[in-house]
């Protein structure tokens, strides 16, 4: 479960409480519990299925101390795709069952067992593998990886059924193969393992395991073409006769963290890319086999490929590869004596830029979920990390109040330059009036504090969409965005009142539907209605306007009010005003009125029937 986020566990009733803490206790998890049934928890929820579902989405195992049927309908709607969905397993109130209900060979038959070992149960594994051998072709221990893996459910159901199949190499996981009388076992002409199915030819489906000795340290010139050092890489690993399963990962100075040449190949090998300062390279330097006075003087050390191979495989490695170079980019692979199991330098810090919607998890993408889950730790105004409810629960956080936009993403930028994966929660989406612009100028010029770090301009930037705000009004009232639409924000703290004026005037000319965002605070009251008469002049009394206030919230409330009869004290800092444009419509229907701006095609529709005729 190495890739995956720790659990949760999951408390639904008083009954089950006493099961979920020692079950946290003896998996150091976090305890969820239910709302006025749960007496003590890490964090509390309202509705189970909504919360379970939210977990799910956001690829945290789940174990539920409660009935299966719960934990099966709460996720039922999102399942997709098993080779990423998170481990589920269910446990009785009472301890007497440990049953893994999803992602068996994820993790979830292992988390079982070690369940059933805190509570002194048994496991109820049903996968047949694990059943029959006790072994999970396609889920191989730290420091092995696999390849093939589409090929492993009909490989088992061939052993179990006695199909001949061969065995080359041996390792102790490997070990109920053998007893099986129809495997047979020979030498492996490498460090994998394979086992086959016999009598198929060249066409045979077979299985692969490497075991993970080998580290691949890599340099290169800035902006190296990627294909440069592809190749070079490629080479490198076929003079070393290794596969690129066998390889921990790509290793290299921290000055390269974005590198797109280096980032291209770990992504293209599908390992990991990780980094490591000039000191420690340095600190290789003894067992360098080509030491460069020259790098030394660019970079601090006297060596980034080699220095940067032994420094990832450990103390007991080897070169077997020493440096190989092209014009812009060096390569060198290193050996450990053993599998490696842990990934040593520091990864490419990330900002997550999430925008939460509203604030309602309804309205959260399952994107969002996962990279709030994903974060080692949040940063935001505290109002939109504390919406985050139960899914922040247990990390990290750094509130900034309303008015530290520019500390807060500053703040953010430098921890991701030391390698951490730090979300930045917004409101809406991350890029409307939010955080997002602010972090690239940051990145870009500085700003006016000044520039961030150079680790901090090095750092991954990734959006994850939300519903804005002009979305969540426009689903609420009907369809007023249906034609031409724009947003115009009236705070005049970062935007000059001319600028300000002047979008208002251009909408209007242009009979857009217009999204005012902050239309009004404590000491700012006047621009709404400046907006209102500008508007006035171009469209008619009547023109309809929504006011959609908490959006998502309990207090959630909807108002729709004539252009002419805009009150300003009757909007605040969390409303959306929505003003149509000359076509936009109220319709008097059953359950009330609903706002559309039309975009022609009953009109068209008749244009077309006048033709026909």
């Amino acid at each position: 479960m190495a890739d995956l986020a720790p659990p949760v566990v999951i408390a639904i009733s008083r009954g089950g409480e006493a099961t979920a803490q020692k079950l946290a206790a003896a998996l150091s998890a976090p305890v969820h519990g239910r709302v006025g049934r749960v007496e003590r928890a890490d964090a509390y929820f309202d509705n189970a299925l909504d919360h379970i579902r939210s977990l799910f989405a956001a690829r945290r195992p789940v174990i539920g101390v409660c009935a299966a049927g719960i934990l099966i309908r709460a996720v039922a709607p999102l399942l997709s795709d098993k080779r990423v969905e998170p481990p589920v397993v269910a446990v009785a109130e009472d301890g007497s069952a440990a049953i893994p209900l999803l992602g068996g060979h994820r993790g979830a038959n292992r988390l079982a067992r070690q369940i059933a070992q805190a509570l002194d149960t048994e496991a109820q594994i049903t996968t047949a593998g694990d059943l029959a051998l006790g072994l999970a072709l396609d889920e191989p221990p730290p420091g092995w990886r696999l390849s093939g893996a589409q090929n492993a459910k009909p490989i088992m159901a061939a052993l179990l059924g006695g199909t001949p199949c061969h065995l080359e190499g041996e390792a102790e996981f490997l070990a109920p193969l053998t007893r099986l009388p129809n495997v047979t076992c020979g030498p492996a002409p490498d460090a994998s393992i394979t086992l086959t199915l016999d009598g198929q030819g060249d066409q045979a489906q077979k299985l692969t395991w490497h075991a993970i000795q080998f580290t691949m340290g890599v340099g290169c010139a800035r902006n190296c073409p990627p294909e440069e050092l592809a190749r070079l890489a490629k080479d490198a690993m076929a003079e070393a006769g290794i596969a690129p399963e066998a390889l921990l990962g790509i290793f290299s100075l921290d000055l390269k963290a974005d590198e797109p040449a280096v980032l291209s190949l770990a992504e293209a090998l599908s390992l990991p890319a990780r980094f490591f300062d000039a000191a420690r390279l340095e600190a290789e330097a003894p067992r360098l086999q080509n030491p460069s006075d020259i790098v030394f003087a660019e970079v601090g050390c006297h060596g980034v490929a080699e220095g940067a191979a032994l420094a990832s495989a450990g103390n007991g490695a080897s070169l077997i590869l020493p440096k190989r170079k092209s014009a812009n980019a060096t390569v060198a692979i290193a050996r450990a004596p053993a599998p490696l199991a842990d990934l040593p330098g520091r990864r490419r810090g990330r900002v997550s830029l999430i925008g939460i919607g509203p604030g309602q998890a309804e309205w959260r993408t399952p994107e969002a979920s996962r990279l709030v889950a994903e974060a080692d730790e949040l940063v935001g105004y505290g109002l939109y990390i504390d919406l985050l409810g139960a899914l922040a629960a247990g990390k990290p956080r750094h509130d900034f109040p309303l008015g530290g936009e520019e500390d807060r993403c500053r703040f953010a930028l430098e921890r991701a330059g030391e390698g951490r994966d730090v979300a930045i929660i917004c409101s809406g989406d991350a890029g409307i009036y939010a955080m997002g612009a602010l972090v690239f100028e940051l990145m870009d010029t500085g700003a006016a504090g000044g520039p961030v770090s150079d680790a901090a301009r090095r750092v991954e930037v990734i959006s994850a969409p939300g519903v804005s705000a002009l979305q969540a009004a426009a689903a609420r009232a009907g369809a007023p965005l249906g034609h031409d639409f724009c947003a115009i924000s009236l705070s005049d703290l970062l935007t000059p009142r001319a600028d300000i004026q002047r979008r208002i005037r251009a909408a209007a000319e242009g009979d857009f539907v217009i999204a005012f965002y902050n239309p009004v605070s404590k000491r700012r009251r006047t621009l709404l209605a400046e907006a209102r008469n500008i508007l006035l002049a171009h469209r008619p009394a009547d023109c309809p306007v929504l006011l959609a206030s908490s959006l998502g919230r309990p207090e959630e409330e909807i108002r729709y009010r004539r252009l002419d009869a805009l009150d300003i004290d009757e909007v605040d800092m969390l409303t959306v005003v929505l003003v149509g444009s000359s076509q936009s419509s109220l319709a008097a229907l059953g359950e009330g009125p609903r706002m559309y701006t039309p975009r022609g095609y009953a009109a068209k529709d008749l244009d077309s029937a006048r033709e026909a005729l």
